[in-house]
């Protein structure tokens, strides 16, 4: 996620809503001021989520999403904020 998504919560309030929609994954800032995720999940919850991060949380004002299909990590349980 690209705009001001630092310093707004986004990253907790992606993994309550992450939580919500039952996804494993995580979700950490990245230097250049963007926000990095990775979730897994049914197709649906993972889409809901992505709706979501599409505004993020009150203070926040995204500019843009970029989506990109991944590998399966069996190991998640959770879905965490990272640093």
């Amino acid at each position: 996620m690209t705009g001001r998504v630092q310093g707004v919560a986004y990253r907790a309030s992606t993994v309550e809503q992450a939580r919500v929609h039952g996804l494993t994954g995580w979700v950490r800032n990245l230097p250049d001021g963007s926000v990095e995720l990775e979730a897994q999940g049914d197709e649906a919850r993972v889409s809901a989520l992505l709706a979501w991060c599409r505004h993020g949380p009150p203070a926040a004002r995204v500019a843009g999403v970029t989506v990109e299909d991944q590998e399966i990590v069996a190991a998640e349980r959770d879905f965490v904020q990272r640093r």
